[in-house]
């Protein structure tokens, strides 16, 4: 039986491949997705692979990951303003790696405050849409057993 790790995506996202290329790339969040369930299944993982634009669906897919073996979360602009995302994340016994596609420190000054941080296992920000595997790759090596902080 494989452990299922939530790969969960913010407002937007939907939009990758066309929405500001020159900031968040060419690829399509359904090649994302190609590519996240060949590197789940190269470590006998399983992922249920979500986008939203509704921070109330956010919540809910949350909570329901929150016992799991891990969560992937590309919150997009849910992470400036989404306290009740935070809350969710709270309750989440499982490791949570935040990602970004863009390197938010070097935008906009106020990009740079994710409230998720503060409760996220890990953050990538910045290896563009690699983040996504990047964070599966992290996921595995963790849930092998690794040290989660320090290693």
């Amino acid at each position: 039986m494989s452990l299922l790790i939530h790969v969960l995506s913010g407002p937007n996202l939907n939009l990758l491949g066309t929405r500001e290329p020159e900031i968040y790339g060419t690829r399509t969040l359904a090649e994302v997705e190609v590519e996240c369930h060949r590197t789940a299944a190269r470590h006998g993982l399983e992922i249920l692979f979500r986008q939203t634009n509704a921070e109330h669906v956010m919540i809910q897919w949350l909570q329901e990951a929150r016992g799991g073996a891990g969560i992937v979360l590309e919150p997009s602009a849910f992470c400036y303003h989404s306290l009740p995302i935070v809350d969710a994340l709270k309750m989440c016994t499982c490791p949570v790696i935040e990602i970004h596609i863009s390197n938010i420190h070097r935008r906009e000054p106020w990009r740079s405050a994710s409230l998720i941080s503060g409760v996220s296992t890990a953050l990538l920000t910045g290896v563009g849409t690699h983040g996504y595997v990047l964070a599966l790759e992290h996921l595995a090596y963790l849930l092998r057993g690794a040290p989660s902080h320090g290693d």
